[in-house]
């Protein structure tokens, strides 16, 4: 019975990455569309607030092994 129950808690422990990564992208394309010429520097920005972001998931993996 733990083990699903762990993968219901890492599946719902998936959607708050998910959404993040999706205001990341979301609000980089509208500052993208304000002002064209910081793209190259958004698009940087971007990769790091994804990889910050895709970090939690990774975490969500990590903790039921250290626990």
């Amino acid at each position: 019975m733990s083990g699903n129950i762990a993968t219901v808690g890492y599946g719902l422990a998936a959607i708050g990455p998910a959404i993040g990564v999706g205001i990341v992208v979301g609000k980089t394309i509208e500052g993208v569309a304000r002002q064209p010429e910081l793209a190259g520097r958004l698009q940087v920005l971007m990769w790091i607030g994804i990889a910050f972001t895709e970090a939690l998931a990774f975490i969500a993996i990590a903790t039921p092994f250290i626990f």
